[in-house]
């Protein structure tokens, strides 16, 4: 059940990431952790780790568009 207590620390922590690199890294470990309770969530069927799945999904979202940027064409 570590994975559960790393995806939630993880939430916890500070999002301002600072360099794009640091941004490319919390966006794998994001994914990488969603996957994770996806795969506990499967055996167990518990609500509440869906509800964790899609905070740290809220969470890879506003990364993910900070990487990309703005578009030009705003």
């Amino acid at each position: 059940m570590d994975i559960i207590e790393e995806a939630l620390a993880f939430e916890k922590e500070k999002t301002s990431f600072k360099t794009t690199s640091e941004r490319i890294h919390a966006s794998r470990k994001a994914k990488e952790m969603i996957l994770g309770v996806n795969e506990v969530y499967k055996e167990s069927q518990d609500p509440e780790l869906m509800d964790l799945m899609k905070r740290l999904t809220a969470v890879k979202q506003k990364i993910e568009k900070r990487l990309k940027g703005r578009s030009l064409t705003a």
